[in-house]
Order: structure tokens, then C-alpha cells, then sequence
């Protein structure tokens, strides 16, 4: 039987001369020995790209971490150096990929940026710099060398009883890590909080209208997934979904 394909958002960088479309490889791991799943990475193209096409061929949705921010001109902020750098390549082909993707009821996984691009493409907004916003913790990773400190667990979240991320985890408080310096400012329509840092900072959302896994987190379960229990069930989670689709989609085929 073979095993489910998840797109996986890219992002631009420039290395060499050229521009690369790229993913971190911790995530891609993830998916393989996570989800049991194979990663296919969706290059940030835009408009050039037909969505639909892509999405016949899949049966899932990964939305990758990144350094880069949402522009803030798709939700009515002012764009400045301190909250950059931005990747508007990323952006014209994410925002409108989690709405296809979403009409389409396809599992999604969302992760830091990934939650960010989920609340801005449904009609939330972001904050910039949280850690300097009164009664918040600082939510970046430490400054280190070593990435095992950058994304090591640092605070726990309250996940919201009898939710969705709650079926997958439990009632129960976790530790994550934190590497963030933007969050949720307004939620969007359709979406529902799942989890809070114990600042109420929003750490986990849930699509309504979506009748499966649609679920993004600002922490990085995919770094932890070979040993955090939390990491690992959220990735077989994910996975079995996309088996379910992928399962779904070849009975209707038939």
C-alpha cells in the first residue's frame, strides 16, 4: 500500500546567485518517520502555480516554520524592518493554498508560520515583537549554536479540555518549545483556541467548518518527534488522517 503524499510549503532563499525554494529538514523527517507519510515540497510560484491540480494529487498539507514573517499588508499592518524579514513569494502561494485547501476538507498541519498564514488567510491578525508587550514572556529561542538548546521545551501550554487538539493530547498541560516573536492578535472567523501559554499567548487553533485533522500549533513539535510524546502523537495524528484521505479519495475513484 503506498503511503500518503503531503504537500509542503517552501520557502525562497537566496543562496549562491539563485533563488532556492526550501524547507528545513526537520520537517520533512518528521513526515517520513512522524506521519509515515512522503513529503512533496510546493515551490513559492504564486499565481503560476494551479492549486487545484496540486491538490488532486495530494492528501495532506504541511505549513512549515520559517525565519520570515507574514507581510504585514495582508492584514492591515504597517510593514517595517523590525518586524521583517518577509517572504512575499511564500505568502501569494500559502494564504490562498490554505483556503483551497480548506474547501477541499484536506488534512492541515500548521506550524509557526504556518498558524500565522492559517489566521491571516481566514481574517485574523497578528502582534509583532510579543515579548515586549506587557505580561508576555519572551517567546524567542535562546541565543545558541546548538539547535538542541534553540528548540529545546521551554514553557508549558494549557490545552483547552474537550477540544481537538485535546483528542490528540489530552486535557493535560504540555511543554513545548518557543521560537517565535510574532502570535495571533485577532482570531479569525472559523477558528477556535486550543491551547494558551500560561501569558495567554494563543499557542493552538482549530478549524471549524473542517470535519477532520485541522490543527496548527506556534511551537515546533516536528524538532521533538523521534522523542516528545506530545510531538509524536501530534505527527501519527496527522499521518493518519492523511491516510484516511488518501484512502477516501481512491474509493471514490473507484
Amino acid at each position: 500500500m503506498r503511503k500518503p503524499v503531503v504537500l509542503v510549503s517552501a520557502d525562497v532563499k537566496p543562496i549562491d546567485g539563485f533563488d532556492w525554494h526550501a524547507a528545513i529538514s526537520s520537517y520533512l523527517d518528521a513526515l517520513v518517520h512522524g506521519a509515515d507519510a512522503m513529503p512533496v515540497l510546493l515551490p513559492a510560484l504564486g499565481p503560476a502555480l494551479d492549486l487545484d491540480s496540486l491538490l488532486d494529487r495530494v492528501d495532506g498539507v504541511l505549513l512549515t516554520g520559517s525565519r520570515s514573517n507574514v507581510h504585514p499588508s495582508l492584514y492591515g499592518g504597517d510593514a517595517h524592518e523590525r518586524n521583517g524579514p518577509f517572504d512575499t513569494r511564500r505568502d501569494a502561494t500559502t494564504l490562498p493554498l490554505i483556503r483551497r485547501a480548506l474547501a477541499r476538507r484536506l488534512p492541515l498541519f500548521a506550524i509557526c508560520r504556518g498558524l500565522q498564514e492559517l489566521n491571516v488567510a481566514l481574517g485574523g491578525t497578528l502582534v509583532s515583537e510579543v515579548q515586549e508587550i506587557e505580561g508576555r514572556q519572551d517567546h524567542r529561542a535562546p541565543e545558541s549554536g546548538s539547535m538542541d538548546e534553540r528548540f529545546a521545551l521551554a514553557h508549558h501550554v494549557d490545552i483547552i479540555p474537550g477540544g481537538r487538539l485535546a483528542a490528540v493530547l489530552g486535557d493535560a498541560r504540555v511543554e513545548v518549545n518557543s521560537l517565535h516573536r510574532q502570535a495571533i492578535g485577532t482570531l479569525a472567523p472559523g477558528l477556535t483556541i486550543e491551547a494558551r501559554a500560561e501569558d495567554s499567548t494563543i499557542e493552538a487553533v482549530s478549524v471549524d467548518a473542517h470535519p477532520g485533522f485541522a490543527l496548527a500549533t506556534q511551537w515546533h513539535p516536528e524538532y521533538w518527534v523521534g522523542s516528545d510524546t506530545a510531538s509524536a502523537r501530534l505527527f501519527a495524528a496527522f499521518g493518519e488522517a492523511a491516510r484516511a484521505q488518501m484512502t477516501a479519495t481512491a474509493r471514490s475513484a473507484a
